[in-house]
């Protein structure tokens, strides 16, 4: 029982210290920090709450760490040191400081971390997408240490040309191209492409269902602009007539006709509309 009430004495006595000592830690967005104390894990929520990067803290009370500085380069490099490095390529920010990463050799990260996969890499404080980036694993993250100078960079720059020409993670091939970079190079350019043709894709869509409701109706569709919650639709009639019409994205009912229809644009859809048109300018001819 002695025993027991020494450990929770000095346990005690360990904590009420750590109030008044600072201790460095990495903080990502939305994170907390954490330190040890008397071989146990404690966590804290950073003060400021936005912080992010490698801070020196001091505990405020038993949940919250205030950050008194930030941690220069010595003190970070000191801390890291006791990780294995690793060496990686950066493919896109995920948020904040945090990036997207795969490793440069997928054998080594393989035997160190168990799995060869995409990582996140907190901290990173410079690079772009395809710099080769030296880590650190802790066991549960990896944090950025520097961008690896011996790395040729014109491999970098290749890759960059080559995502801006638009080529393909099937037709990517250089001399010293490895199936790592190739792995890298393909999430960057899912990360753009992907959104840029589901864009493309739904202006199709857009097209055939504006082209086919005018068709219907005997119009014809020339071209049509985006304007947030309708579009600006250009189209003519069966005898070559053009119009411009505001048509809702929501069910093709017409906001504004662009002739005069006595306010009662919205009683029309964008297929009934071709043939309102069309009897107006045959009455209007007798």
């Amino acid at each position: 029982m002695s025993d027991i009430r020494k450990l929770i004495a000095r346990i005690a006595s360990q904590e009420e210290q750590l109030q008044s000592t600072c201790f460095l830690a990495p903080r990502t967005l939305g994170g907390s920090v954490r330190t040890r104390v008397a071989g146990l894990v404690r966590t804290f929520a950073p003060q400021p709450s936005d912080f992010e990067g490698w801070g020196i803290f001091q505990p405020q009370n038993d949940r919250e760490a205030e950050v008194i500085e930030e941690a220069d380069f010595v003190q970070i490099a000191e801390y890291l040191q006791q990780f294995p490095a690793v060496r990686l390529w950066l493919a896109y920010r995920l948020r904040g400081q945090t990036w997207l990463a795969y490793p440069a050799n997928e054998s080594d990260v393989r035997q160190r971390a168990g799995i060869a996969k995409p990582v996140p890499v907190c901290l990173v404080g410079e690079g772009e997408a395809f710099e080769s980036a030296i880590a650190r694993w802790d066991g549960r993250n990896w944090w950025f240490e520097e961008i690896d100078r011996r790395v040729d960079p014109i491999i970098s720059e290749r890759l960059r040309a080559e995502l801006k020409q638009g080529t393909t993670p099937e037709a990517l091939n250089f001399k010293g191209m490895t199936p790592e970079m190739k792995t890298t190079y393909d999430l960057v350019s899912q990360r753009i492409w992907t959104p840029q043709k589901q864009q493309q894709q739904q202006q199709q869509r857009d097209e055939r269902r504006l082209r086919e409701a005018l068709e219907v109706g005997g119009g014809q569709l020339q071209e049509f602009r985006d304007r947030d919650d309708f579009w600006l639709v250009e189209w003519t009639t069966g005898d070559g007539e053009r119009h411009t019409s505001a048509i809702s994205k929501a069910d093709l009912t017409v906001m504004s006709a662009g002739i005069c229809l006595s306010g009662e644009d919205r009683n029309f859809d964008l297929q009934s509309l071709v043939g309102v048109v069309e009897d107006r300018d045959e009455s209007e001819e007798w």
